[in-house]
């Protein structure tokens, strides 16, 4: 059983108390039970056959044995790590020793034994004692073998356990195990310049530091930006123009030794939106590319953005991201197609094609004369489903009618004002001959069909008000003139009828209004009735 006994910083060599006064000759990483004198000698060491305990022999020899690790100090930045063994043995005549075996992958066994004097034997026999060894040195993060036996070797006591000595993740060792010293890195971003600035400290000592940025994935790759930064330098400091901020984008540093490891931290980590840009399209092959500039675990899928602002996700178009480059084949481009990515509880939506300047067909609207003319003109030739449809009232929703197949041409312009149309009413349009294609409403805004039906009544009513107006001014100006003439012929007969006549009758007038037949060359004037009644008409000679 492995008894994790803690974490021991030591700043000096560790030093023994009790037997190792009475023992000049011990290590002083070795240490026995007082009262016990031990000898040690260590080494490499080949497992030797055990021998057959005698029926006197108690198995039960070793008693709590703990693993830990400790370290060893000579100065700052300059400790090692060795793996602390403890463990409690009965002393007996037949046990004249103990063993301690490290085994590590791909390096021969270690050993060091204690070995227990004659007159210690005699002395404790029956007791139990506690030995300890923090010798060996172990590297951060090593996996090892440990096996205790008596000397001799007696099969069946023996004690074997797999240690895992712990990693550079523990502060102590960051700051003090050169294996383990990273240097510390912080920085500060300017948006505007596009610039990392990068400061470095508690860089190990006496060596140069290796900076860059790069992108990390199961490795972190250079994006070319580097530095090294010297050791005689008092502001060890440098700046790191980039791109964009990635998530994936980090600055990592190191010492300049061999196997050093390396401190990486990732400023723009949080910033997973800059994910979604990139996409492309393939006109030719009609097909939507897009590729994550860093690993990450998400869901793409096509969508048709509506009027409201949603995206509605085409079936059977979502595909799983990591690393790899993702298609859309067969996708007709409109400004309304659009590519929602989902990580986690949040989605983003781009939509590549909302410039326009891709887009393959288009509906051209013209109004004349009071009518709404529909044509689809198409860049390539395509087939397309075209239907009438009614919107319900707050509803994004068309009801479709009626629905017909189109064929367009490559720029020849197709006339959409099908049969039946009426006002407020709607045609949905969809290209037929592709995977992913958007759905298109465009609601007519004036009639369409009846329109020129209802043009040409307009225009007779007004022509036939027009008239009549005329005809009542006409009218109205007739009655006026009749009206003064009334009146003035009226006020003459009164005077002529009140007066008396004291004047000679006035002399005869002829009007000159009257058409006058001509007889022989001679004019005929007939009586006046201002001549009275009874008077004959002259014949007058040129």
């Amino acid at each position: 059983m492995i008894l994790w006994a803690g974490l021991l910083l030591v700043h000096c060599c560790l030093r023994l108390t009790g037997a190792a006064g009475e023992n000049p000759g011990l290590e002083t990483c070795m240490r026995c039970s007082q009262g016990l004198h031990c000898k040690t000698k260590g080494g490499y060491s080949f497992p030797r056959p055990c021998e057959n305990p005698t029926e006197s022999l108690n198995t039960t020899v070793f008693h709590n044995v703990s693993l830990s690790t400790v370290m060893k100090c000579e100065r700052m930045q300059k400790c090692s790590l060795r793996l602390g063994i403890k463990a409690v043995v009965q002393v007996t005549d037949s046990i004249h020793g103990v063993s301690f075996c490290i085994t590590t992958a791909g390096m021969m066994m270690r050993c060091k034994t204690f070995s227990f004097t004659r007159a210690s034997r005699e002395r404790m026999s029956g007791l139990q004692v506690e030995v300890e060894n923090n010798c060996t040195e172990v590297s951060p993060n090593q996996q090892v073998q440990v096996t205790v036996t008596t000397v001799p070797s007696y099969c069946g006591m023996t004690w074997t356990s797999t240690y895992h000595s712990p990693g550079c993740s523990h502060e102590d060792f960051r700051r003090l195990v050169p294996e383990c010293i990273t240097g510390r890195l912080s920085y500060k971003v300017n948006p505007d310049k596009k610039e990392l600035s990068v400061n470095v400290s508690d860089m190990l000592n006496d060596h140069n530091y290796h900076l860059r940025l790069c992108r990390k994935d199961f490795i972190c790759s250079g994006t070319g930006a580097y530095t090294l930064i010297q050791k005689e330098q008092p502001i060890k400091s440098a700046t790191f123009p980039y791109s964009r901020p990635l998530p994936c984008l980090c600055i990592e540093g190191w010492s300049a030794v061999m196997d050093a490891p390396r401190v990486q931290v990732c400023p723009f980590k949080d910033r997973v939106e800059e994910l979604w840009f990139g996409i492309t399209f393939d006109p030719l092959e009609e097909t939507l590319l897009w590729e994550p500039a860093c690993p990450i675990t998400a869901l793409a899928a096509l969508c048709q953005m509506r009027d409201d602002g949603i995206c509605v996700d085409f079936p059977h178009s979502s595909q799983n991201v990591t690393r790899e480059k993702i298609a859309f084949s067969k996708v007709d481009p409109h400004d309304r197609l659009c590519v929602k990515f989902t990580a986690g509880s949040q989605s983003w939506t781009r939509c590549p094609f909302a410039d326009g300047r891709l887009q393959a067909w288009e509906l051209v609207t013209t109004r004349t004369e009071g009518r709404e003319e529909v044509k689809m003109l198409s860049q390539i030739s395509a087939n397309f489903s075209v239907g009438l449809c009614v919107k319900s009232k707050g509803s994004p929703e068309c009801q479709t009618t009626e629905t017909h197949n189109v064929q367009v041409e490559k720029q020849k312009a197709v006339d959409l004002n099908l049969k039946g149309t009426f006002c407020n009413s709607c045609l949905q349009v969809k290209r037929l001959d592709v995977e992913y294609a958007a759905t298109v409403i465009h609601c007519l805004k004036l009639c369409s069909d009846s329109s020129p039906l209802r043009s040409d009544l307009t225009w007779v009513f007004v022509l036939t008000g027009v008239c009549l107006f005329g005809v009542i001014c006409v009218t109205l100006a007739l009655h006026v003139l009749l009206s003064v003439y009334r009146r003035r012929k009226q006020k003459i007969t009164g005077v002529r009828n009140g007066e008396k006549q004291i004047e000679p009758p006035p002399t005869c007038v002829v009007s000159v209004l009257q058409t006058q037949p001509v007889v022989h060359g001679r004019v005929f004037i007939p009586d006046s009735p201002q001549c009275g009644n009874n008077e004959k008409a002259n014949l007058l000679s040129e």
